[in-house]
């Protein structure tokens, strides 16, 4: 690592600091305050990518795989935890981090890296929300992928509102997701101990290689990469004091926001693979891999004619949520790794217009269908990716000599260490089986 320089650039400086914290208010108000980032947080563990994912998993496998998505929770928790450590600790991003603690080159290879993740989770909104729109209202497939690059005026307009109505707006339709699937799984009425049983892992998950890629998407999902990144520049949008006890007690704050919102993405993960397997798997439809063909098969077979509308609103909400959040950690990592700041009506579209291409092929050479490969496919990528930003973030926060006495302690950072490792073998697992021909 080279040694630390000057004052780097703010992070979206445009709302750095921007929001207050009342001084000498009891636990509940300055809780308040920190509320936000861990709802924009938690868009990115419930995006479009994941519902292929999990449907995909639902169907074929039953319950089994709530086990890695509980896996898969618990590790994002720990990582979130100490990406807004190093926002609040370091006063820096992830992407600030990596571009003053190492070379020239490795920090050009991790945002090269990290651009390329960006662009697969943009591709996982950019066919989610393309696919509700022609579920809600009939608009073709390649049209509803074009409309999807118009909603940069939507960001635009939200962030002239402040900070805080944009945390709201995500929170509105993180409740509305959330509560589309309350009203499917009462629909669906799961087996509910066979669903605890699933939370149990099992060595079939690594010895059955479709069960592997398919965990590994889902690992992809929920542990995003782009979102360490996100996460350790809005905390930074609090304005909190230099003493270590301010910055201490604004970490615990931090933490618990994260959590808290990371466990209603557990919810929504799991709720749409227990729809899968409480309405396709146990009617022996193991082949349901795609989220139009599951929007079709939900109002007949679970007898409700507004089961598969509930199901595109949700669709919907998540490809707008997820939207906001890619755009800003598109602005981060560029503005962090390269210090270069454009537009964000300009970077946007830059980054919508990566994701757009590639989509708009798929759908033409490989029809409809294409679609749902090509979001299970960018979740892999993002899987793949997820080491090169895992493995600075914990070797950063572990360091004394960036952190001083907010440095993680040791077992937290072992415990780090060890999923980091989880998802390096899990990933080097899958490499292996599809070189092999395996996979």
């Amino acid at each position: 690592m080279k040694p630390a320089a000057t004052e780097p650039l703010r992070s979206l400086p445009e709302v750095y600091a921007s929001i207050r914290v009342p001084e000498g208010a009891g636990f509940w108000r300055r809780l308040f305050a920190f509320v936000g980032p861990g709802w924009l947080v938690a868009v990115g563990y419930m995006d479009p990518g994941n519902w292929a994912t999990d449907i995909a998993g639902g169907s074929a496998f039953g319950y089994t795989l709530l086990s890695v998505i509980l896996l898969s929770n618990l590790m994002a928790i720990v990582l979130q935890a100490l990406s807004a450590r190093l926002g609040i600790g370091a006063g820096m991003d992830l992407a600030q981090a990596c571009r003053r603690q190492y070379s020239r080159p490795v920090s050009f290879v991790l945002w090269v890296l990290c651009e390329i993740a960006i662009i697969a989770c943009d591709l996982a909104e950019v066919l989610g929300t393309a696919i509700a729109l022609k579920l809600l209202f009939g608009l073709p497939l390649v049209a509803g992928v074009c409309v999807t690059a118009v909603d940069v005026f939507l960001i635009l307009a939200l962030q002239r509102y402040g900070f805080r109505r944009l945390e709201a707006f995500v929170a509105a339709l993180l409740i509305v997701i959330a509560g589309c699937f309350a009203f499917e799984l009462a629909w669906a009425g799961p087996d509910w101990a066979a669903a605890a049983v699933g939370l149990i892992p099992t060595t079939e998950i690594i010895s059955n290689p479709l069960m592997l890629y398919i965990a590994i998407g889902i690992l992809g999902a929920t542990v995003m990469p782009h979102n360490l990144y996100l996460h350790s520049a809005i905390v930074q949008t609090r304005a909190v004091g230099k003493g270590v006890a301010e910055k201490r007690d604004a970490l615990k704050m931090a933490t618990i926001d994260s959590t808290v919102s990371l466990g209603l993405a557990f919810f929504i993960n799991a709720a749409i693979l227990v729809l899968a397997a409480a309405t396709f798997h146990v009617a022996g439809r193991t082949e349901v891999a795609e989220i139009e063909e599951a929007h079709q098969l939900l109002a007949p077979m679970l007898g409700v004619g507004a089961a598969s509308a509930v199901f595109a609103i949700a669709l919907l909400a998540s490809g707008q949520n997820s939207t906001v959040t890619g755009t800003l950690a598109g602005q981060i990592v560029m503005e962090g790794f390269l210090e270069l700041r454009l537009p964000m009506w300009l970077r946007r579209l830059i980054t919508r217009g990566l994701a757009i291409i590639p989509a708009v092929a798929g759908v033409l050479i490989a029809g409809d269908s294409g679609a749902t490969q090509l979001l299970v496919l960018s979740q892999v990528v993002l899987s793949l990716q997820l080491p090169f930003a895992v493995l600075p973030l914990v070797a950063f926060t572990g360091s004394r000599r960036l952190m001083g006495s907010m440095a993680a302690p040791r077992w937290l950072i072992a415990l780090a260490w060890g999923i980091a490792a989880v998802i390096v073998l899990l990933n080097g697992w899958m490499l292996w089986g599809m070189m092999t021909g395996q996979g």
